[in-house]
C-alpha cells in the first residue's frame, strides 16, 4: 500500500529560506498593515478598539501567535505531511475531527485566496483610473490576468512560487518600512511610545485593548503555511519549525513600528485616523500639503508595493489550498484524482481545481451583484471582505482546534508544561478572537460564520461516512534517511 501512496517534491527539495517565504507571503504584512490598523483602533462593526494603544494589541496578539506557532512548529517536527494543520488536528484529536477541521481548513484558505484576487483586480482599475485616469483595462481583465498569473506558477512548482513571494514580500517590506521610519523621525518630539503601550490609549482602557487583540490576531492569519511544504522541503523537522517561528518573530517586529508609526503619524489623535480610515498608510504618504509625510510620488509607490504584497498573498493561499487538497484527497476525504502528482511533483490537479473554484469567485463578483454586496462599498470590496471574514474564522478555529490537541498528540514531548503553556495561551487568544468575530456582527458578514459551521458540520458527516486512510501522517517512505529522523507514527 505505501508504493502506491503519491508524494510530492519529487525534484529538488526547498530551502529554509522558501518555506519562510512561504509563510511570510501567506500573511501578507504590508497589504495587513495598511487595511487592517483601522479595526485595531476601534473602527469596526462593534465600535471598540485599541485606540491609539494599537502597539500594545499587536503585541499581546503576537504572544498568542507564538503560542500556537512554538506548538505548529512542534508538530513540524513529527509530521511532515503535506496536509500541515488538518494532520496536526487529527493526531491530536482524532480523524473524525481532523477530518471535518480539513475541510474547513482549507476552505478557509480558498476564500482568503479567492477574495484577495479579486480585490487585487479591482485595486489595480481603480487606483490605475485614480491617478493616471487610465481605463484601457478592465476589472475583469486585470482578474483574468491574475488567474493566468497563478496558474503559471502552480503549474512549474513551488520552487518559483516560493521566490516569486520572497521578492515581492522582501521589496514590498523594505519599502514600507523605510517609510514608517521616517514618519517617525519626522514626529519628531510628538512621539509618544508612553501612550502607545499602555491601557489609558484606548477609550476601552483593558476592554478595548483586548477587543483589539482579535483583530490583531488576523494580522498574523497563515503565519503557519510553511508546515504545507513538508514533502518538498530538505529535512522539514528543523526547516519547517524553524521558518514558522521566525516568519512570526520578524513580522511581528514589522507590526509593531507600522503600527506605532500611524498612530504617532496622525498624532494620536482619533478622529484625524477616522478620516483615513480606508487606508492610513496612503493618508500618511500624501503630500505635506494634504497633511501627510509624503509625496503623490511616495503615494504611488506605497500602493505599488501593496498590490504587489496582495499578489504574494494570492500566491501563497494559492500554494497552500493546492497541497492542503491533495493531501485531502490521498487521504480518501476529497475525489481521488485530487491526489495525482504531475512530472515536476506538484499536486497537478489540485492546483486546476484552485484556478478553477477562484474563477468562479471572479464571475460571482462581476456578474451576480446580489453576492454579499454591501451598500456604498464597490462590489469587489464587499465580496474580500465576507470572504476574509469567512476565512479568517476559519482559520482561528482550526488554530483553537490545534491546541486543543496539542493536550493530548504532544503529550509525550519533553517539555510538557511548555506545551499546556502555548496551548492555554493559544486556546485564550483563539477563544477571543472567535468572540470577536460573533459579537454585534450584522449581516452579511455574520452569514460567514454559518457557512463555516455548515461546511464544519458536513465535513464531519463525510468523516464518518467515507472509507478514509490516515497515509499522510503514517508513511514516510517518500523521505530518505536524514528526512526521516524520528516519525510520529
Amino acid at each position: 500500500m505505501s508504493h502506491e501512496v503519491q508524494r510530492l517534491g519529487t525534484g529538488k527539495k526547498l530551502s529554509l529560506l522558501d518555506v519562510i517565504a512561504q509563510s511570510v507571503g501567506f500573511m501578507g504584512p504590508v497589504f495587513s498593515i495598511a487595511f487592517l490598523v483601522p479595526l485595531l483602533v476601534g473602527l469596526n462593526a462593534a465600535g471598540k478598539g485599541a485606540g491609539v494603544a494599537v502597539p500594545l494589541s499587536v503585541v499581546i496578539a503576537a504572544v498568542g501567535v507564538l503560542g500556537i506557532g512554538w506548538i505548529v512548529s512542534q508538530y513540524a517536527k513529527r509530521i511532515h505531511a503535506a496536509g500541515s494543520l488538518y494532520d496536526y488536528v487529527t493526531d491530536g484529536l482524532g480523524s473524525k475531527i481532523g477530518g471535518a477541521s480539513g475541510y474547513l481548513y482549507y476552505l478557509g484558505i480558498l476564500a482568503l485566496g479567492g477574495g484577495i484576487l479579486v480585490m487585487l483586480g479591482g485595486t489595480l482599475h481603480d487606483t490605475l483610473a485614480a491617478e493616471f485616469n487610465f481605463t484601457g483595462i478592465s476589472e475583469l481583465v486585470w482578474d483574468i490576468i491574475l488567474l493566468v498569473i497563478v496558474a503559471i506558477v502552480l503549474y512549474f512548482g513551488v520552487a518559483l512560487s516560493t521566490r516569486v513571494q520572497l521578492i515581492l514580500a522582501l521589496f514590498s517590506i523594505a519599502v514600507v518600512l523605510i517609510f514608517f521610519i521616517v514618519v517617525i523621525a519626522k514626529v519628531g518630539s510628538g512621539n509618544n511610545l508612553g501612550t502607545a503601550l499602555s491601557p489609558s490609549g484606548s477609550p476601552d482602557g483593558w476592554t478595548g485593548i483586548f477587543y483589539g487583540v482579535l483583530y490583531g490576531v488576523l494580522l498574523f492569519t497563515g503565519f503557519e503555511t510553511a508546515a504545507n511544504l513538508g514533502e518538498e522541503t530538505a529535512n522539514p523537522k528543523r526547516n519547517i519549525s524553524r521558518a514558522v517561528i521566525i516568519a512570526v518573530l520578524a513580522i511581528t517586529g514589522f507590526y509593531i513600528i507600522g503600527s506605532y508609526a500611524q498612530v504617532a503619524g496622525f498624532h494620536f489623535s482619533l478622529d484625524a485616523i477616522g478620516k483615513n480610515a480606508g487606508a492610513p498608510l496612503f493618508g500618511l504618504a500624501s503630500p505635506v500639503s494634504d497633511g501627510g509625510y509624503g509625496s503623490v510620488a511616495i503615494r504611488r509607490l506605497l500602493e505599488i508595493v501593496v498590490v504587489l504584497d496582495m499578489l504574494a498573498v494570492t500566491i501563497g493561499c494559492s500554494v497552500a489550498v493546492s497541497r492542503g487538497m491533495f493531501a485531502m484527497a490521498r487521504d480518501n476525504r476529497l475525489p481521488k484524482p485530487m491526489a495525482k502528482v504531475s512530472g515536476r511533483g506538484t499536486p497537478s490537479v489540485a492546483s486546476w481545481v484552485t484556478v478553477v473554484i477562484f474563477a468562479v469567485v471572479v464571475v460571482l463578483t462581476e456578474w451576480v451583484t446580489g453576492f454579499v454586496a454591501v451598500p456604498q462599498l464597490p462590489h469587489y470590496v464587499a465580496v474580500f471582505s465576507w470572504l476574509s471574514a469567512l476565512g479568517g474564522f476559519a482559520l482561528v478555529v482550526i488554530y483553537l482546534l490545534v491546541c486543543l490537541g496539542a493536550l493530548k498528540g504532544l503529550r509525550d514531548h519533553d517539555r510538557v508544561w511548555a506545551v499546556w503553556v502555548a496551548a492555554i495561551v493559544g486556546i485564550a487568544v483563539c477563544a477571543a478572537a472567535i468572540y470577536g468575530a460573533i459579537y454585534k456582527v450584522t449581516s452579511p458578514t455574520i452569514w460567514a460564520v454559518w457557512v463555516a459551521a455548515i461546511v464544519f458540520m458536513l465535513g464531519l458527516i463525510a468523516s464518518f461516512t467515507l472509507k478514509t486512510r490516515s497515509t499522510a501522517l503514517s508513511d514516510f517512505s517518500g523521505l530518505n534517511a536524514h528526512e526521516q529522523e524520528p516519525q510520529k507514527l
